[in-house]
């Protein structure tokens, strides 16, 4: 039923889609529903419609619920609001239901692998707050702390989405910030918070252009002709500045996410994307800036605006798979492609020990400086500072590695990189994706150059949103 007064009609919603919603049809076209549950009666508003075969909606009122449906964990994210948390108003069991189905289906329809898919809680299973260690804020106008309206630049000054850990966002939205600016909070291995302030993009642009670099609130460096923070009232302490390195992959660690299907959509969220992660001054404001974490009893030190998982119990997990499927032995020879710090990489070389060879790489030049401290008592580990690309086509032809770890952005590892293990010649390849699309792109050219999957599983790395993390074993 349509009411033209108000802009809205009623559609039964059909299965969940790759992005936080649900299919349900109307009128001859498809409808893309968010905060939805499958078979749900919802009156729906239409929030995006470009023409063609699809628009966008939001369900702004349910009719017939779920039996799945509960009242929404997180006040941040119903219709209209941020895109932090899809499912806060479905039980974990059913949250994890909908994004095994989302795998499955992009298994089968992008890699021809036809798979019945578990998705496995990290933490306690019926706990969906508290989970996230790194939260990425973005600054309005204000300089008011808040997150991303979905699908949208604007900024919702509100920091109730039960994510973060607990105490990680104590005080955030008591102080004005650097309008413009982004802000990164993360809470160690040791319990200790970094809050560190990022410059406006277009002012980190700008300071590139013109030789100058500025702190917060628009203020010169110290020495210049105005302070730092200069028109950052409210602050209570004087930050101190540190330059950033270079960064990797943001996916994990943001609190947001774009989900862009068309191709100017795609094209919009890469240049933000682009204009967040690149070089930018930071200034912390608390704590030192080095996030202090674990994994497998080592200590690794990480620039806290740097890549690390966001779930608190992820690294762990992860790695001890990975050592579980890489099944090397002493002397072997193991690759860890887009390595970051190292986590993984450490895994393997504790299998081969001294006789063996591990060799790492990554394009952030910080990261591999973070990983080479954490793995100095490893000498068999060579950590590389250069793009996975350009690496891999490099040693095609040479040693052949019993085992390659991927573990790529979120758009995945692609033909080239992929194509280049293939020839490598490895008898394991254990690749990570945190895309479903891209995660299973890639396993149909691992299977198109002759591997099969061996085994699966999906871990709920990111409860109430439409986030999962896969990891595949292939073998030859």
């Amino acid at each position: 039923m349509s009411d033209r007064r108000t802009g809205t009609f009623e559609v039964r919603l059909g299965p969940p889609g790759h992005g936080g919603f649900c299919v349900a049809r109307h009128e001859g076209r498809v409808v893309f529903v968010r905060h939805g549950l499958p078979g749900e009666l919802v009156r729906v508003r239409v929030t995006e419609d470009r023409g063609g075969s699809f628009c966008r909606a939001d369900a702004v009122e349910v009719l017939e619920p779920s039996p799945d449906r509960v009242p929404a964990t997180c006040p941040v994210s119903g219709p209209g609001g941020a895109g932090c948390c899809d499912f806060s108003f479905a039980t974990p069991v059913a949250q994890r239901a909908l994004k095994a189905a989302v795998v499955a289906e992009q298994l089968r329809r992008l890699a021809g692998i036809e798979r019945e898919v578990l998705v496995e809680p990290i933490g306690s299973g019926d706990v969906i707050g508290g989970w996230r260690t790194r939260v990425r804020l973005a600054i309005d106008a204000q300089g008011r702390a808040g997150v991303h309206r979905y699908r949208s630049t604007d900024v919702i000054a509100d920091l109730r989405c039960p994510q973060p850990v607990a105490g990680a966002l104590d005080g955030i939205a008591d102080r004005q910030w650097t309008p413009g600016a982004d802000l990164v909070i993360a809470v160690d291995g040791d319990g200790i918070r970094h809050v560190v302030e990022l410059a406006p993009a277009a002012e980190a642009e700008q300071g590139r252009r013109g030789g100058e670099r500025r702190g917060p609130g628009g203020g010169r460096e110290p020495g210049g002709r105005d302070k730092p923070g200069g028109g950052g009232a409210g602050r209570r302490d004087r930050p101190h500045r540190r330059d950033r390195r270079g960064g990797r992959r943001g996916a994990g660690g943001e609190w947001t996410a774009v989900d862009g299907t068309r191709r100017d959509d795609r094209r919009a969220a890469s240049a933000r994307r682009a204009a967040a992660h690149a070089a930018r001054d930071e200034w912390v404001f608390e704590g030192s800036g080095r996030a202090v974490e674990y994994v497998a009893g080592r200590r690794w030190e990480v620039a806290a605006t740097g890549f690390w998982q966001a779930h608190r119990g992820a690294a762990q997990r992860y790695s001890d798979l990975i050592a579980e499927w890489s099944d090397l032995r002493p002397g072997g020879r193991a690759w860890d492609l887009y390595s970051g710090a190292g986590v993984f990489a450490a895994r393997l070389a504790e299998q081969t020990g001294r006789t063996g060879v591990v060799l790492a790489v990554e394009s952030a030049r910080s990261a591999v400086a973070d990983g080479a401290a954490a793995l100095r008592d490893l000498p068999w580990v060579e950590l590389r500072a250069q793009r996975v690309e350009r690496w891999v086509l490099e040693h095609v032809g040479g040693a052949a590695p019993d085992v390659v770890v991927l573990d790529p952005p979120r758009a995945g590892a692609g033909k080239e990189v992929i194509g280049a293990v293939a020839a490598g010649g490895p008898t394991r390849i254990v690749h990570v994706g945190c895309d479903p699309a891209a995660f299973a792109r890639d396993l149909g050219l691992y299977r198109a150059a002759g591997y099969r999957l061996a085994d699966l599983r999906a871990f709920d790395a990111f409860p109430a949103t439409h986030h999962v993390e896969c990891l595949a074993l292939l073998e030859r």
